[in-house]
This record gives structure tokens, C-alpha cells and sequence, in this order.
């Protein structure tokens, strides 16, 4: 199957999982989709600028992110649809409820890690659109808090994609405007 198709289908099937919740992009009305497609576009970029990058792996990982985390799609469900690997890749990038919330984190970095660099490529590039101008309802501390966990990020993923984590160091940087 071509990029073309393999992008279509995902994004129709992550689309409809997403708005079967409503789901906007926090703090705006933006339909969630903007969100799947522009990490998706890192993607793309980052593919173009990466030796040995599995484009037609990644892709649909980068589209189905969040589809377990944020909608009531389950795992059974990505593997019929997309297969094991491209499910066990969205498992490895959702945080397990089951955690407090201060282990979620790094235990979906370590899950991410035991699984291919494409893995590890959609994690820098969520972080990268995720720092765009936050939600107006976030504090000094959320922000912050933020930017600490994009740099933690960033270090534990450090060998998974040259260009994707200099575009998340920039970004980070850029990140100062928003809590200054």
C-alpha cells in the first residue's frame, strides 16, 4: 500500500475515534485532528532527514497516538485493524492509568524505548507540537512543569532521531516566551 492510502486510512479511522469523544485540542475548539496531522507532518519531515526510517510504520503510530489514551479504542481493536507492532507502538506511548501520575511518564518513555526508533521519533515529535503556545488556563508552574518533562523527554530519548530532537531542543528554548 502506498503512504498516500496508508496516511488516509489512518487519519479517517484516528479522526472518527476522536470526535466519537469530542475531543478538541485542550484550551481551544480546534477539532483534535489538527493535532494527529501535525505530528504526523514532524513525521514526514523527520523521515525525509533520517536514514533507515520506516515512513509507512510511523506514520500510522504518529496518526493512532492517542487513540488508546484519549478515546475507546482498544488494543484489540488497533491490532485488527493496523497490526501487533503498530499497536504495541500506540500501547507504548499511552500512559497507564493504573500509575500515579508522577510514574506515568517515564513509564511510557521506558516502553517507548524497548521498541523501534520510529517509536521513540513520535514521542519527540507529539512533545514538538505539544509546545506550541499553551492553553491560556495554565499557570507559571503547569508551565513549567511542562517544559521540565519535554527536557526529560528529550534526554531519554537521546540516539532515537538526530533531527527530531534538535527540533524539540529548539522548541524548548522557544518554550522560555510562554512562562517569562
Amino acid at each position: 500500500m502506498d503512504i498516500q492510502t496508508i496516511y488516509q486510512k489512518t487519519i479517517i479511522f484516528a479522526t472518527l475515534k476522536h470526535l466519537q469523544k469530542g475531543q478538541t485540542i485542550p484550551g481551544t475548539e480546534i477539532p483534535y485532528v489538527v493535532h494527529l496531522s501535525n505530528v504526523a507532518m514532524e513525521i514526514l519531515i523527520a523521515s525525509q532527514n533520517t536514514k533507515n526510517f520506516n515512513i509507512e510504520f510511523a506514520i500510522q503510530v504518529a496518526l493512532l497516538h492517542d487513540t488508546l489514551e484519549d478515546t475507546n479504542t482498544t488494543f484489540e481493536e488497533l491490532e485488527s485493524e493496523f497490526g501487533s507492532e503498530i499497536a504495541k507502538g500506540v500501547l507504548a506511548l499511552t500512559k497507564n492509568d493504573l500509575l500515579p501520575k508522577s510514574e506515568k511518564m517515564l513509564d511510557s518513555l521506558n516502553r517507548t524505548k524497548e521498541l523501534r526508533k520510529e517509536v521513540w521519533a513520535v514521542k519527540l515529535a507529539d512533545r514538538i507540537t505539544n509546545l506550541q503556545k499553551p492553553p491560556q488556563h495554565w499557570d507559571i508552574s503547569k508551565k513549567t512543569e511542562y517544559k521540565k518533562e519535554a527536557k526529560i523527554i528529550l534526554e531519554l530519548l537521546k540516539g532515537g532521531n538526530e533531527f527530531l530532537e534538535n527540533r524539540l531542543l529548539k522548541k524548548i528554548n522557544e518554550y522560555d516566551k510562554y512562562i517569562n
